[in-house]
Order: structure tokens, then sequence, then C-alpha cells
């Protein structure tokens, strides 16, 4: 399949701080063959400045080609991708978060297994990489390899990263895809229902990662840890679809 168009989605909440840096990063890009890009903004009801900031950038980026969505409440990382991807017109899609912990540079090494009819999705691992990676929370690594571990217990995959942000996707096979987790429960949800796509191909590139502490506005808790592993008994041991 070739691709014409990357569709990338940008869900923000209070971002007003890093998402004009990481709008500049994403147009900044040039993607391998001439691959077209189109940049999904999905703003989910902030509370800051977020949204005078992205009008801002739009204003000034009027040759790129940027949509602007605003949930009418604050809903979840989840829905605010739900609506990205319903509004995609691109082939395949990416998913972007604000917070400058993900590069955009990046988008080029995960789209090669795609290009090389290799992959229908890839994840970019955080942990096989030989990229730079912040040392941050010791506890939070943890965590991350346990709600991995579980996943592939379930799904029989073998994934380094479920959690990681940079999920490319085949935008058919996403679609074809019953959504139901509006927050933080997305990713494992997602995960376990790409893995009963039969014969789906699914790779994992190594990418770098810049974290940040809850000091500089980490969202993510542990309360969070707790409704991924509900998801993922959810979705991938009972199978619900």
């Amino acid at each position: 399949m070739s691709i014409q168009k990357l569709s990338i989605i940008v869900p923000i909440y209070n971002e007003e701080n890093t998402v004009q840096p990481i709008l500049k990063r994403i147009c900044a890009v040039d993607l391998v063959h001439g691959i077209g890009k189109e940049v999904i903004i999905v703003n989910d009801a902030s509370t800051d400045g977020t949204d005078q900031r992205v009008q801002e950038f739009i204003k000034s980026h009027s040759g790129v080609d940027i949509r602007y969505f605003c949930q009418s409440r604050n809903m979840g990382k989840g829905a605010a991708i739900h609506r990205g991807i319903q509004e995609a017109s691109g082939e395949y899609l990416i998913i972007q978060d604000a917070d400058l912990e993900y590069d955009p540079e990046e988008y080029n090494l995960l789209l090669r297994p795609v290009l090389q009819h290799k992959a229908q999705v890839v994840y970019g691992s955080r942990f096989i990489s030989g990229q730079p990676r912040r040392v941050l929370f010791f506890w939070h690594s943890i965590g991350n390899n346990f709600l991995t571990f579980l996943t592939n217990m379930f799904t029989n995959l073998n994934l380094t990263d479920m959690e990681t942000c940079y999920k490319l996707l085949d935008a058919r096979v996403v679609r074809q895809l019953k959504l139901r987790e509006k927050r933080f429960g997305f990713e494992p949800e997602i995960t376990a229902k790409i893995s009963r796509i039969e014969n789906i191909r699914i790779y994992e590139v190594g990418i770098s990662y810049h974290g940040r502490g809850f000091e500089e506005g980490k969202k993510i808790n542990w309360r969070d840890g707790f409704r991924a592993i509900y998801c993922i008994v959810k979705y991938g041991l009972f199978r619900i679809n």
C-alpha cells in the first residue's frame, strides 16, 4: 500500500507552554518519499492558554495543513484520539503528544517497515533504542514493564513498550475497531484489539525519549496504572469488543 499522506493526531490538554514548539517540530519534518502530512489537533477543553497558542500558530502557518477541533468538555486523551481518528484523511496515522517527550523527526523511522511492505502497525519503543533517553522514575519504568508484560501474556505478542505514544497505524485497520476507552486505557485497548486481527503485521522500532517530571507538567499517575491493568484484563483476557 502506498502512502500519500500521514495524519498526525495531536491530543492536547493544558499544554500552553509546549504546544507551539511541538507544532513547529511537526511542521519542520520532511517525510520520506514525498509523503504529505496533515496535523489534526484536538483540544480536550483546556483551561489555560492552550487554545490561544494554537490559534496563533495556525494564523502564522497558513500554508500548513492543520485542522483544529475543540471538545465541548474534558473527556480524556482517548476521546481526543477517537476524534482525531474520525477526522483523519491519511492512509496512515500517528499519535503525537504535545509535551515534547517524543521527537517528530523519528516519524521516518516508524514509516520504514511500512514502506518496505513489512508492517501495518509500528510501535516506537523507548526500550530497544540506541537513541538518547532521559533517566527519570524507577517505579514508572517498573510499572511500564509490568503493563507490557501483562499485555503480552494475554495477547501473545512480544512487545517491549505497549504504553508508547508513538503508534503508527493503518487507518483502515483502526477504523475496523470499536474503541471505547476515553482516557489512558486507550493504549492497552487498542493493542489488545489490534492483536486479534487475523494476519496483522506489527513491528517495533527504537525511538528516543525525553520524558518530563511532574513539575514540568507530566499528567499520568498511579490511578491511570490501575485503569490500564483493568483494561488489559478486560480487552486482553476477556476479549471484550
